[in-house]
């Protein structure tokens, strides 16, 4: 029996490192790419040539001819927001007959989870920093078996049922809610009718794909420093990011997984609220968020930026069980005279660490151990192998590459798809 290949592509800080590039680029190379949770919070920047493409629910592979491109069960729905984004690529020329699936076991998010995020984020004493795009609330419903599938569509009275009781149970929590929010929720129903022409099995499909062969590739959203379980909590998501909720998220099981690409800046940034051990002082923060771009691909907010955090990739290292790294935005350094690297915190009773806490407060209160390396001052988004790069950025990925206990992969030295070195 042929078997085929299913590599994942995890991020391995706050979200943000590059991984639709990363993507893109391993996207030519396989047959089928599944996305295996968060929802339209996510923003995948992909380059192609002069053009741009952010998408936030389907899989960055969509921008090559031919790839199947699935969202899995671990996937929260924006039903408005996947349907934008299907015209929208429709509109670009991009061929998508075929070509998209959806779990049928995948959650529906509706206009009233995101009218829940608002009213909690806006009440809540600490604030997490949410999108808004209603995606804890989501996922809050569906652990409290209250949730909406794809599959539950054709469900007739039950269906209507259901979103009448998941209506008013949001209204209560709320107070009553936003004028209109009933006829939105209808409008978002009669557009998810839709769905049922591209529902699969997302796991039966790809099981049977790599049975045959083929190809896969299985994307997430975040970084694994927001993943519910393993990130700096409460400041996370509300899915586990991490590789190992990759096969529960489309339905296949870990045994049938053969890799895993996790993807980091060579510096670190971080959107939303929480603690960013490593953050730059004020002028370094702008100077580095205007070199690198650092603004999100969803809501525009400025990210914290700061040195290498070699603490946390090691950490992410060992919970992703990390088979290679993929450096992103190398070029983003070119400039700068010292570059350092957190290599351990101290903590506040005088002691240090080089592990990752789980108490996020105590997190607040280290102080970042460096190691300070000489820049490099010279372009580096020529470079199509590693021989190509200055020996001072050379010694760079090297050093990441030890503390972070994995091999590095891939490097990348600018937003096109050319701008990749493979190792």
């Amino acid at each position: 029996m042929a078997t085929g290949q299913c590599t994942v592509v995890v991020g391995c800080q706050w979200g943000d490192e590059g991984k639709g590039k990363i993507v893109d680029v391993l996207a030519e190379d396989v047959d089928v790419i599944a996305r295996y949770q968060g929802g339209a919070n996510a923003g995948h920047t992909v380059h192609v040539g002069e053009e741009e493409f952010i998408l936030h629910q389907i899989p960055s592979g969509i921008i090559h001819p031919g790839k199947r491109c699935l969202l899995g069960n671990g996937v929260v729905l924006d039903v408005l927001q996947f349907f934008e984004e299907y015209e929208a690529l429709a509109e670009r020329g991009i061929d998508l007959g075929g070509r998209i699936g959806v779990s049928e076991r995948a959650h529906l998010l509706l206009p009233f989870h995101k009218a829940l995020d608002h009213a909690s984020e806006d009440r809540a004493s600490e604030k997490i920093g949410t999108t808004g795009r209603g995606i804890g609330p989501a996922y809050e419903a569906k652990a409290g078996r209250r949730g909406l599938r794809v599959a539950d569509l054709g469900g007739g009275e039950r269906m209507e049922k259901r979103v009448h009781e998941a209506l008013e149970r949001a209204r209560q929590r709320m107070g009553g809610g936003p004028d209109g929010l009933e006829s939105e929720v209808r409008e978002s129903l009669k557009l998810a009718e839709r769905l049922s022409s591209l529902a699969t099995d997302t796991g039966r499909e790809l099981t049977e794909g790599l049975r045959a062969g083929k190809r896969v590739l299985l994307e997430g959203a975040q970084g694994t420093a927001l993943d519910l379980d393993h990130g700096t909590y409460p400041f996370v998501t509300s899915s586990n990011t991490t590789s190992s909720g990759a096969g529960t998220g489309v339905g296949i099981g870990p045994t049938a997984i053969d890799s895993v690409v996790g993807v980091v800046k060579a510096y670190t940034t971080r959107v939303g609220n929480g603690p960013l051990p490593s953050g730059f002082e004020p002028e370094m923060d702008q100077h580095i968020r205007d070199l690198g771009g650092e603004y999100g691909a969803t809501t525009g907010r400025p990210r914290r930026c700061g040195w290498f955090d070699a603490v946390l990739a090691r950490y992410s290292a060992r919970v992703n069980g990390l088979t290679g790294v993929a450096v992103t935005k190398l070029d983003v350094l070119d400039t700068i005279a010292e570059i350092s690297i957190a290599v351990a915190y101290s903590t506040e009773d005088g002691g240090s660490t080089g592990e990752f806490p789980a108490d996020t407060w105590s997190l607040e209160s280290v102080r970042p151990r460096y190691e300070t390396h000489p820049g490099w001052q010279a372009d580096t988004t020529r470079a199509k192998t590693l021989a190509d790069l200055p020996k001072n950025a050379r010694a760079y990925l090297d050093r990441i590459e030890e503390l972070t206990g994995a091999p590095i992969t891939m490097v990348s030295v600018g937003t096109e798809r050319t701008q990749i070195i493979l190792v």
